[in-house]
């Protein structure tokens, strides 16, 4: 096949394909923008007859979206925060420091993967139970401070640094605190952007945690505040799809400006690790 042929066939597929996966999107945010009712229509219309921000006006002004919208936020920054401090000492220390059972630690904690999150719900409200954290953001915030996948993607990324440089470093008299925060953490900046765009997209999303740990409405995330809002909206599309978009648009957002480096940290850490 004429090689300029075969590019225009990939290039044509890769468009086909890239409409398919944005079409559902575009119908979405096309819709938050009719009128109420409107697409309820039969053949449903594309585009709004007559664009209104109405249903956006309701979702800020009746449901407070604002509310569960700042909610989403505090719980997936702070989630974020805390797993890209806890997460990168833990990899660092299996990486690069020496303590006794260090491999037999590591290979339990890989094990660990193979149970699934929902096996370990229970368990894990039971325990925030006992503390009094359950129907709190701390509640919220728990489980995604630390993951084993957190842990082994730095792990592998951190051994990638050389020792020749550590040792060096501590032969200046540099203790181990100035060694991991002037030396280590720089090296790290891909995969720790990486790392926090997965923390923070899966404390966003997160539907089955905070509906079970969070019972008071004013502590409800967009994914929980969208489904209540959806029982008691069940017809109106309009305000479901303008809900939906105020949800998926600030981790669209997100990832479309960091892509460039969470690219490269999956590409660097699979070529290093």
């Amino acid at each position: 096949m004429n090689p300029r042929l075969a590019r225009a066939v990939v290039n044509g597929l890769l468009i086909a394909l890239a409409a398919l996966s944005l079409a559902p999107l575009l119908w979405m945010l096309s819709v938050s923008f009719m009128q109420p009712g409107e697409a309820s229509h039969f053949p449903p219309p594309l585009l709004p007859s007559d664009p209104t921000v109405h249903n956006y006006r309701e979702l800020f002004a009746r449901a407070g979206m604002g509310r569960y919208l700042l909610n989403s936020f505090a719980i997936a920054s702070t989630a974020t925060l805390i797993a890209l401090l806890l997460n990168t000492l833990a990899g660092y220390a299996f990486a690069k420091l020496r303590f006794a059972g260090r491999e037999r630690v590591f290979r339990t904690l890989l094990a660990a993967l193979v149970i699934p999150a929902q096996v370990t719900m229970m368990p894990l409200f039971l325990m925030l139970k006992q503390f009094g954290l359950v129907n709190s953001y701390a509640g919220a915030v728990v489980p995604l401070m630390a993951s084993v996948f957190g842990v082994f993607l730095v792990r592998q990324y951190a051994r990638s640094i050389p020792d020749e440089l550590l040792e060096a470093a501590r032969i200046d008299g540099a203790g181990e605190a100035r060694i991991f925060f002037q030396i280590v953490l720089p090296v790290l900046k891909p995969i720790l952007v990486t790392l926090a765009i997965f923390v923070f997209l899966g404390s966003w999303n997160d539907f089955m945690w905070p509906l079970i740990v969070l019972s008071d409405k004013d502590l409800y995330t967009l994914p929980v505040a969208l489904a209540t809002l959806s029982r008691e909206h069940v017809q109106d599309n309009e305000l479901m799809m303008a809900g939906s978009v105020v949800t998926v648009l600030p981790v669209l957002l997100l990832f479309l400006s960091l892509q460039r480096y969470y690219l490269q940290g999956l590409l660097v850490g699979s070529v290093k690790g």
